[in-house]
């Protein structure tokens, strides 16, 4: 395959789950990636793996300073920037009369900031090349579904769903597209708590329609999907990628707070 052949894409949260699956077919289908994470020894690790296509860089996304140095170091390697995927993310959980505001801050950084932050260098740099590009974020179901002790993430991951429909707003006069993604349960570092729970893991199957949690590649395919020609129309769009977890609502989690 190469649907993407010779284009270059910075993706974040690139050493496991989603970011590392998208990182994958990437390459696979003839992209050149700078894959930016905290985890060091797994990007050096991935270096050796995937070939000179793929660059790591280790960088904490809620720092300003870091995005500018990804998108340095992809436009030194490459020479320029086609595509972004910002998919890095985790939480601190709570109830909202118990959630510290140190926990509260920590979510909202990580998952929206750096959302942004992403956002306007990789933008930036688009628009510096003149030849349009695309972007991804990654959102999250708990953008539309609320999660008991969730509320900093779902009010991050809705941001991020905004974030998105205002970056294709503004973004589109220079033909840059900006979409999102709205992963349900995906079987992924991130979830583990939920997926070695058994009772946990069983209220969540009673409630997806598909009866599984997804495989992280399943969210990589409407990734690539959202910045390829075939969507060239495609702009400010949130795309539920759930097995039809929406349809039939959350589980009650506080029993298991």
């Amino acid at each position: 395959m190469a649907n993407h052949n010779a284009k270059v894409a910075i993706v974040t949260g690139a050493a496991s789950g989603i970011g590392y699956a998208i990182t994958e077919r990437l390459l696979k289908e003839g992209a050149s990636v700078v894959g930016a994470d905290l985890n060091e020894d797994r990007l050096s690790q991935l270096e050796q793996e995937l070939g000179e296509h793929f660059v790591g860089l280790k960088m904490d996304v809620t720092k300003e300073a870091d995005h500018e140095a990804l998108v340095s170091k992809t436009i030194s390697r490459f020479g320029k920037l086609d595509y972004a995927f910002n998919v890095a993310g985790a939480s601190k959980a709570g109830t909202i009369t118990d959630l510290s505001e140190t926990d509260w801050k920590f979510t909202v950084d990580l998952v929206l900031n750096g959302v942004f932050l992403g956002m306007k260098h990789q933008a930036g740099q688009m628009k510096k090349q003149g030849s349009g590009g695309a972007i991804v974020n990654v959102s999250s179901l708990n953008a539309q579904v609320p999660m008991y002790t969730g509320s900093a993430y779902a009010s991050a991951k809705a941001g991020v769903e905004m974030l998105t429909k205002n970056g294709a707003l503004e973004l589109a006069r220079h033909n840059i597209r900006v979409n999102t993604i709205l992963p349900g349960l995906v079987d992924t570092p991130l979830t583990e708590g939920f997926n070695s729970n058994e009772e946990i893991k069983d209220a969540f199957l009673e409630r997806i329609p598909m009866n599984r949690a997804a495989d992280p590649k399943e969210m990589a395919g409407p990734a690539l999907f959202l910045v390829s020609e075939d969507a060239s129309y495609i702009n400010g769009a949130s795309l539920l990628v759930d097995g039809a977890w929406a349809v039939s609502g959350y589980p009650d989690l506080s029993q298991w707070s």
